[in-house]
């Protein structure tokens, strides 16, 4: 094997790792899954994909099928929340009050709040400001390349009522079904395994060609 072709089959999978990288590294909210009319912690989670460091992130909240109600503080970080004129809360922005998120970093915001009972998913639109001033939409459709993310919501359990806490509890002798969380973990990662064998076999694919081109 000559020293050109070592240079192009490391580009080449270098090339890919780096697109897989970058594919995945999407504003998402945590968990992926919940149960209609439970409380819930939600956590936005921010990487930076750019040389400049992310420096703000704005969250709105779909009022139909959720209602936040609480945010966690985040040192390095303040918030203001958005308001309608019934008072509901309706998004959220967090603002770096020191460097923000370098190219190597990522964080987590938490919040919490009640999914609406009749909700079916939650559509998180996120913005995502650089330092350099610009914007990330996090606001498009499953499948495009800046994807707004969705947490799916279950129906409440034949028999579930609420506990003192707010939370959805299922009645003694009723079908009890898998926490949300678990499920909502599992189907988060799912595009991410996808992503990842497509990278693998494209690579397999174009060293397979250029083997043969110097066969």
């Amino acid at each position: 094997m000559n020293k050109k072709f070592k240079i192009q089959a490391a580009a080449v999978v270098a090339g890919l790792m780096l697109f897989a990288g970058v594919a995945s590294a999407h504003v998402t909210v945590n968990p992926a899954e919940a149960t209609a009319g439970s409380y819930q912690k939600f956590t936005v989670r921010v990487p930076t994909e750019k040389d400049v460091p992310t420096t703000k992130i704005e969250v709105k909240f779909p009022v139909d099928a959720v209602s936040i109600s609480r945010f966690e503080p985040k040192p390095g970080w303040k918030y203001e929340i958005a308001k309608d004129g019934a008072d509901k809360i309706t998004g959220v922005t967090w603002t770096a009050e020191n460097g923000g998120l370098t190219k190597t970093e990522f964080g987590e915001f938490n919040m919490q709040g009640k999914v609406a009972d009749n909700a079916t998913s939650i559509v998180w639109k996120a913005y995502q400001t650089y330092q350099d001033g610009s914007v990330v939409e996090w606001t498009g459709a499953e499948g495009s390349d800046k994807p707004a993310s969705v947490t799916k919501v279950a129906a409440k359990p034949a028999g579930a009522g609420t506990d003192s806490h707010g939370n959805t509890s299922t009645a003694p002798g009723s079908a009890t079904a898998a926490p949300a969380q678990q499920a909502g973990a599992s189907a988060s990662n799912t595009p991410l395994y996808l992503s990842i064998a497509a990278v693998v076999l494209s690579a397999a694919s174009l060293l397979l060609s250029l083997f043969r081109k110097r066969a």
